[in-house]
C-alpha cells in the first residue's frame, strides 16, 4: 500500500514547482491512473527503486514526447509517495493514464 501511494507524488513536486501539463484530457483517474503507474514501474523493473528514492524521473520525462509529460530538472529523485499524488492530482502528466 505504501508503494502504491507513492508514484504519483514524485511528479507532484515538479507540478507544484510550476510546470505545466498539456491541455489533452486523460482517459483514467485516481485508482486507475495509480495503478497504471505502479503497473508501469513493475513492467520495467523500477518499482523497487522507485520505492527506494533511486529514480531520476527526469529521464523519463519530455513536456511533448512523455512518458511523463513535464520538463524535469536532472536529479529528480523524487519519493514513490510525491509521485503517486501526482498521479491522482494530474493524471494527464503520464501517458498510461491517457
Amino acid at each position: 500500500m505504501k508503494k502504491t501511494l507513492a508514484i504519483a507524488g514524485a511528479v507532484a513536486l515538479a507540478a507544484s514547482i510550476g510546470m505545466a501539463a498539456p491541455a489533452q484530457a486523460a482517459t483514467k483517474t485516481g485508482g486507475e491512473c495509480v495503478q497504471a503507474g505502479i503497473g508501469t514501474l513493475k513492467e520495467l523493473g523500477l518499482l523497487q527503486a522507485a520505492a527506494q528514492k533511486q529514480i531520476d524521473y527526469s529521464t523519463l520525462a519530455d513536456s511533448e514526447n512523455g512518458p511523463i509529460f513535464l520538463d524535469l530538472p536532472a536529479g529528480s529523485n523524487l519519493s514513490l509517495g510525491q509521485v503517486v499524488k501526482l498521479h491522482t492530482k494530474s493524471p494527464d502528466l503520464f501517458a498510461w493514464c491517457r
